[in-house]
């Protein structure tokens, strides 16, 4: 690869790493051409951009970025393959469910950067499956918002039902 080869893909890695604040770091290597194919089409899928990256062309992306990837530079040893989304779990969510069906331990999760935080190794895996998007954690505020004012307004709905109820039996005692 020439140097200005390698100078637009930096640069274009770059730009990507800058724009996105989820990132996974796999390692692909014990796969073979179909899995690898399978992995692709799941990831397209998910809505999942998936590189197979040089470490080193990697590092010095992720040096030119404006975020800080130090504690990602030592998991940057044998093949790497890269995952930007802009969900945070749902490369942990395909990860799992392609081990699934393809009863295998690949890929291998080296490491996750989501939302400016940095989770290392394949044991963390079932951590980053279980984190809720933010679309999900939004929901789950607005639902705890809208509780009490649901049970404000049933309370005076049955209230206004049981009114009614003594009114009518009031008047028809008076006639």
């Amino acid at each position: 690869m020439r140097k200005e080869d390698k100078k637009a893909l930096i640069d274009s890695m770059s730009a990507q790493l800058a724009e996105t604040s989820n990132l996974y770091l796999t390692d692909v290597s014990g796969m073979n051409a179909e899995d690898t194919s399978d992995l692709r089409r799941m990831c397209f899928k998910y809505n999942i951009t998936m590189r197979v990256v040089k470490n080193t062309l990697l590092r010095k992306a992720m040096e030119a970025a404006d975020r800080d990837f130090d504690e990602l530079y030592d998991v940057l040893k044998e093949n790497t393959a890269i995952m930007f989304t802009e969900t945070g779990n749902a490369p942990a969510k395909l990860i799992k469910e392609f081990r699934k069906s393809k009863k295998s331990e690949s890929p291998v999760l080296k490491a996750a950067y989501i939302e400016q935080m940095t989770y290392i190794g394949n044991d963390q895996l079932d951590f980053l499956v279980a984190i809720k998007s933010r679309e999900e954690l939004i929901a789950d505020v607005i639902a705890l918002l809208q509780s009490p004012v649901k049970n404000v307004l049933g309370s005076l709905q049955s209230g206004g039902q049981k009114l009614s109820g003594i009114l009518e039996t009031l008047s028809e005692k008076s006639e």
